[in-house]
């Protein structure tokens, strides 16, 4: 059983992720602004915010694993990129491997460029994308004592898509995952399934990978 904390467990991916690491026996922390409406039973809740340097100590304490899968809106626009720089340095000090949900846009359309969010992608998009790119990068620059993985999903992912928990799916690097017709998707539970499975048993240490059918 690992101590799992979820910064962000109560938005899509993050409350996906903190109901399959709590059917799989971890103990499990979700932080975020506020209180889900629909509470998984067995986890652990704790509010606060991102900008309060106390708040995102407590995220770290005590930890195995911290997941962060806050996205850049709101009042995080803009600043996502600052509040992960200090979570890393938190994580590198306490010894705790830290995962990061990112997205799609900076995955390569085929082996050796050029990148998904350079085609044609939705424009109301970009800045997410621009920014999930960065926190990849700032990550694979760190100093080699961080122990991190990032976690890009398909192209199609989200709650607008939700789909179902298949228990199948496959693992990529840094290049899109597409099936026979050329789609793109994951479930909000199989990439939760396969984030768990990173925990459970450490394959992409300093690395990205992706998830798709």
């Amino acid at each position: 059983m690992a101590k799992v904390k979820v910064l962000g467990g109560t938005g899509y991916a993050g409350s996906n992720i903190v109901r399959v690491a709590v059917e799989r026996g971890h103990e499990v922390t979700s932080y975020s602004r506020n209180f889900p409406a629909d509470a998984v039973k067995g986890a652990n809740y704790v509010t606060g915010s991102v900008f309060d340097p106390d708040f995102l100590a407590q995220v770290v304490a005590d930890a195995d694993v911290v997941v962060e899968t806050l996205s850049p809106r709101g009042d995080l626009e803009g600043k996502l990129e600052g509040v992960v720089a200090e979570l890393s340095v938190l994580a590198q000090d306490a010894g705790v491997r830290l995962g990061v949900v990112g997205g799609a846009g900076s995955l390569l359309v085929a082996p050796g460029g050029p990148k998904l969010m350079d085609g044609d992608f939705p424009v109301e998009f970009l800045a997410e994308a621009t920014t999930g790119e960065a926190l990849l990068e700032a990550l694979r620059v760190s100093a080699g004592e961080l122990d991190w993985f990032y976690v890009s999903p398909a192209a199609a992912f989200g709650a607008w898509v939700p789909g179902e928990a298949t228990g199948t799916f496959r693992i990529g690097g840094d290049v899109l995952l597409v099936d026979a017709d050329g789609n793109s998707n994951i479930s909000g539970a199989d990439l939760a399934a396969a984030l768990v499975d990173e925990i459970e048993s450490p394959a992409h240490r300093r690395q990205r990978f992706t998830v798709a059918y």
